[in-house]
């Protein structure tokens, strides 16, 4: 059949092709145009929007694990923090957002601008803080115009809270947010930048047991960065659980012994070594450092004079002075150097080498036996024992009880003070020995640093006879299952070996400082408990003469060269249970300054004992 064509309407049917080939090659055109758009102009902008309207995991901080005195009662927990933040991925104008924020939170628009600069340097996935700890009204508002706050968020988070405020904050520590050169160290492999570390004692060395395991939330949010719909909760896991071997009443009583002078205080379980409490004054709430310290309260502490920041039981390093008189005591029988009975005649004044060295009684206390002398503080007594006995000797009776090295602390910080002898004195100054110096050293002066852990130590071996104890702080770590993970048993460092008579000679002489007239330490006696101990008072700078003698307007001598007051003791005398140092800085007299600490420690220590024992406590 022929194709019936009429070649006169050819060129319409032409031109009708290359209209619609070109209608179709511009539509083509179109879609390739706004395929590069997509993909090379609006990439940015696309990618950012593809990422919020999706899934995200949320971590769940984990409490730290509480802190619990020697009873189970409750030092250290943590509380509910609620914290204000901001997904950036989720915020397209920050200045509408904040200006929005900033009435609802109380604070500057600048405030949280600047929040957000310092944000920008976390990952994308990271939200940025604005606003930490803040009330849960200030929180419920937020919650109630989040309509019109996209990619904010409202967490709640566990903060550290110490009860007992600065009570023990030296043996318990503090935290810090995590450093850089810690997360790039392995032990911390586990960490992320903001995270809060122990920084110093016992959170520091109990980190792995108290930090716990966090958690994870896996939600759905929409485009506007909301929370859709929770698809998956991985709770987190709280830290161990931890027991102190201080009783907290017996600490709190310290506390309130101590006021606001500046020192220390120990008291010590004669028989284990366990620390019953501990003082170091001035002190500081932990608090302040649990979601970071401000740059201003961080300088008011470390320039304070007082050093509050020190612990000052186990890193202060004082003069003994005559709490060291016991040792010399008994090294001098150990030695044979003298006996129980032999009297040294005391006219106020002692010379050696040309050189006259005083006792703090001008006009003496005349002949002295060794009872006398440990009751009296005779210094000229200790001046002429100590000479015969030499240092040498001295030196290694004192080290033997723990003075002049680290007595085995389990927490960071510990000093070792110094005990002289003569290999010390050649090493350290290169020079010799002189004979001025061991009379000196036998008064707890001169050369002779120890700190009040050591006496703490050194009073417990004299209570128990010898037996040179490891401190302890710690009881024991369980997890939430009752499960124990760390137990600790006493510890001996040594033995020490003297003769029964040695032994109770000393010791009698203790009595005799508290409970004898003519006794320098009657402040701590009490009538219901014998108690045996040793006054101390330890120069700060050489002694000057009476004509010399610095004194202020009011004619004091000026806070910063008064002697410190010390006071050593142990109770009771007959069956001893609890040993306790008291050392008050530039408190002048160890009977008046410490004494009384000492005695309101021991009567609470027997109060306690006593409401346990009728089961009221």
């Amino acid at each position: 059949m022929a194709l019936n064509l009429n070649w006169k309407e050819l060129p319409v049917v032409q031109s009708r092709f290359l209209f619609y080939s070109a209608a179709a090659a511009m539509v083509f055109l179109l879609l390739l145009l706004r395929l590069w758009y997509l993909q090379v102009i609006s990439y940015e902008d696309l990618q950012e929007r593809s990422v919020r309207n999706r899934t995200r995991v949320l971590t769940l901080d984990a409490p730290r694990g509480p802190i619990y005195d020697r009873h189970g009662e409750l030092l250290v927990d943590n509380r509910p923090s609620f914290r204000i933040s901001v997904m950036r991925q989720d915020v397209e104008d920050s200045s509408v957002l904040f200006a929005r924020l900033a009435p609802l939170l109380e604070v500057d628009v600048a405030e949280l601008e600047l929040r957000w600069q310092q944000g920008k340097k976390l990952p994308i996935y990271r939200s940025v803080l604005l606003a930490d700890d803040v009330s849960r009204e200030i929180m419920e508002r937020v919650q109630e115009h989040s309509v019109d706050l996209p990619g904010v968020l409202t967490e709640v988070r566990p903060v550290r809270d110490y009860l007992e405020k600065g009570s023990a904050a030296h043996l318990i520590g503090y935290l810090g947010e995590i450093t850089k050169e810690e997360l790039q160290s392995e032990k911390f492999s586990h960490y992320r930048g903001g995270d809060f570390v122990g920084k110093t004692a016992l959170e520091k060395t109990f980190e792995p047991y108290l930090r716990g395991e966090k958690g994870r939330r896996l939600v759905e949010v929409d485009v506007q960065g909301k929370l859709f719909r929770q698809l998956k909760v991985e709770p987190a896991s709280p830290g161990n659980k931890i027991y102190l071997t201080i009783d907290r009443d017996l600490q709190r009583a310290a506390d309130e012994a101590f006021a606001d002078q500046s020192g220390a205080a120990v008291a010590l379980d004669v028989h284990t070594g366990e620390v019953l409490a501990m003082v170091s004054q001035p002190t500081f709430n932990p608090a302040l450092f649990a979601q970071g310290i401000a740059g201003d309260e961080w300088d008011k502490l470390a320039k304070d004079s007082r050093h509050p920041l020190q612990n000052k039981v186990i890193a202060g390093q004082y003069p003994p002075g005559s709490t060291f008189k016991m040792i010399v005591a008994l090294a001098a029988l150990k030695a044979g150097t003298i006996g129980i009975t032999e009297t040294v005649d005391c006219d106020g004044a002692f010379e050696v080498g040309g050189s006259r060295y005083r006792c703090w009684k001008k006009s003496g206390h005349g002949p002295t036996d060794l009872k006398k002398a440990l009751r009296e503080s005779c210094d000229v007594w200790f001046y002429s024992v100590g000479l015969r006995l030499g240092i040498d000797k001295l030196s290694a009776a004192a080290k033997e009880f723990g003075l002049g090295s680290p007595v085995g602390y389990p927490l960071p910080g510990e000093r070792s003070g110094t005990i002289p002898s003569q290999e010390w004195k050649q090493r350290r100054y290169n020079k010799p020995w002189y004979a001025g110096e061991t009379v000196i050293a036998a008064i707890g002066q001169g050369f002779v640093l120890t700190t009040p852990i050591q006496l703490a130590v050194m009073m417990a071996a004299i209570a128990n006879k010898g037996q040179v104890l490891k401190p302890q702080v710690v009881r024991q770590v369980e997890d939430w299952d009752g499960h124990l993970l760390l137990q600790t048993a006493p510890e001996m460092i040594r033995q020490i070996d003297y003769s029964a008579q040695a032994w109770d000679a000393v010791r009698d002489g203790l009595v005799a400082v508290v409970n004898e007239p003519h006794g320098t330490g009657h402040a701590a006696h009490i009538d219901t408990t014998l108690v045996a101990g040793k006054t101390g008072t330890s120069q700060v700078i050489r002694r000057k003469s009476d004509e010399e003698e610095e004194l202020d307007e009011k004619g004091e001598i000026p806070y910063r060269f008064r002697p410190h007051a010390l006071f050593v003791a142990y109770a009771p005398a007959e069956k001893p249970e609890i040993a306790v140092v008291v050392v008050v800085e530039h408190g002048q007299s160890g009977g008046s300054a410490a004494g009384p600490i000492v005695k309101q420690i021991i009567q609470r220590y027997m109060e306690l004992k006593s409401q346990k024992a009728e089961g009221k406590g």
